[in-house]
């Protein structure tokens, strides 16, 4: 779940239902409100009149759809004329919760037609603990096939981070290794969202819970000497309980700042297959920052150190008006203004090779399947040497709106996603780009502007979702 919550059905201003539209494809000036009306006519209206000429009287498909959500995803599928149905097995696509996929994804089967928005063990990527397993794999499956660049870029993904309690006393000798240099670290639960049982820490005794014993170990201890196992009490079997989950990081002390504040980047990415691996790059995105100033003097203020937005939304500095975030066209464009240039064209190329290397990390293990896409929400701090790191992995992006500005950007890019996906065959296969999104990778390659480019990365680029198709 993104820090947004978006599993709230709470409808806020910006998700005021509309009346029904008319005919599928069109949709009536008068169902859609004055400030929408310019966010719905995106880039499915822009490909209808491409291409509509070419193909005969719309409708040329009604598309169904059943919907988890009433948010933005809803006012979407509604201003494509797409039909709702409350059926269980009768839709198109389905826009579910996680648990979904779960309990039911298994259990029923699906016509060629019908797409669902996870993959099934989607968790492999957007868990924390098994992201990074997954990436130390497959950096150390590269250095034994002699693919050395591309271990050194698994390397490059993310923080030195450990998995607690079962990696505990690795954690140990490297904590007494950079203790001399004052590290500090920062600990997370592995299955939560919105900054919640987050905490740093610069001393071995403020985890001391996470040191007990696994219970695989346990197990070992008992076999060996079963009369010491059958005299315990239930209060040592309480003591004895493993202790939830979390990750470690070495916490990135030096992150680049705008105006003083700290911030990370929250970049969208859809990937459409994994065999083969198919990767989106959404142009737009945004920065969220924290609302009080950077600094070190105090690691236990939330305020300070984490971005989520349920986290900020706290602070009696926050604004309202923009959220807490910046578009990230415009915090490109300030930092062409202010770094060198070739160094930020550096970064924003670095950062699609951390989204890359990660999805690579995770391609043999994924289970394909035709039915299932995934909309991933990335979330990417940048050091002083403006340097990506990759913090975590989305499989449930935020799609609720706080803003007018944000509310516009995630409406243009869930159209895009369903443009993508192309229920009413409107594309021929070929496009590099579709609305807002580039392809990034396909048929075993990367894809992007050639090396002679101006620019190396689309990423933070004008999005000219509008004109992209005229």
């Amino acid at each position: 779940q993104g820090p947004l919550g978006e599993g709230s059905r709470t409808r806020s201003r910006w998700h005021r239902p509309r009346r029904r539209p008319g005919p599928p494809h069109h949709v009536r000036p008068r169902a859609v409100s004055r400030r929408r009306r310019a966010h719905v006519a995106g880039m499915s209206e822009a490909l209808r009149r491409h291409v509509g000429a070419k193909r005969e009287t719309p409708p040329w498909k009604e598309v169904t759809f059943k919907c988890a959500f009433h948010n933005t995803i809803w006012d979407v599928f509604k201003s494509r004329g797409w039909r709702e149905t409350e059926s269980e097995l009768d839709w198109d696509i389905f826009w579910c919760e996680k648990d979904w996929i779960h309990d039911m994804f298994d259990k029923i089967h699906l016509q060629p037609n019908q797409k669902v928005n996870h993959f099934r063990n989607h968790y492999e990527l957007t868990r924390k603990d098994l992201m990074i397993k997954n990436i130390k794999r497959a950096q150390r499956q590269a250095q034994r096939d002699g693919f050395l660049e591309d271990a050194e870029k698994y390397a490059r993904c993310s923080p030195l981070t450990f998995v607690l309690p079962t990696e505990y006393s690795m954690f140990v000798e490297e904590f007494k290794k950079q203790q001399a240099n004052g590290s500090i670290w920062i600990m997370k639960p592995v299955g939560s969202a919105q900054g919640k049982g987050i905490f740093l820490f610069d001393k071995l005794s403020d985890i001391a819970g996470w040191k007990q014993k696994p219970s695989w170990m346990q197990r070992d201890e008992d076999q060996k000497n079963p009369r010491a196992a059958a005299n315990k009490t239930d209060e040592d079997e309480e003591q004895r309980k493993d202790p939830e989950p979390y990750v470690v990081q070495r916490y990135l002390s030096d992150p680049l700042l705008i105006g003083g504040k700290k911030f990370d980047l929250r970049l969208y990415v859809l990937v459409t297959s994994y065999v083969p691996l198919t990767v989106y790059m959404y142009r737009s995105g945004f920065a969220r920052f924290s609302h009080e100033r950077f600094s070190m003097d105090s690691i236990s203020d939330p305020m300070v150190h984490l971005t989520n937005v349920a986290v900020q939304k706290r602070s009696e500095h926050y604004d309202e008006k923009r959220g807490g975030k910046w578009e990230l066209h415009s915090m490109k464009q300030y930092l062409l203004q202010r770094e060198d240039p070739e160094k930020v064209e550096a970064l924003f190329r670095e950062i699609q090779d951390v989204i890359i290397f990660s999805l690579l990390a995770v391609q043999k293990i994924m289970i394909q399947d035709k039915h299932c896409f995934e909309l991933y929400g990335y979330d990417v701090m940048i050091s002083s040497d403006l340097k990506p790191w990759l913090i975590e992995v989305n499989a449930s992006p935020s799609l609720t709106a706080n803003t007018s500005a944000d509310y516009a950007m995630k409406f243009g890019l869930l159209d895009d996603t369903l443009t993508i996906l192309d229920f009413e065959k409107y594309l021929a296969g070929g496009e590099s780009q579709i609305g807002g999104f580039d392809v990034l990778y396909k048929n075993g390659s990367r894809v992007g502007p050639s090396d002679k480019a101006l620019f190396r990365s689309y990423l933070g680029c004008h999005n000219n979702r509008r004109i992209q198709v005229a």
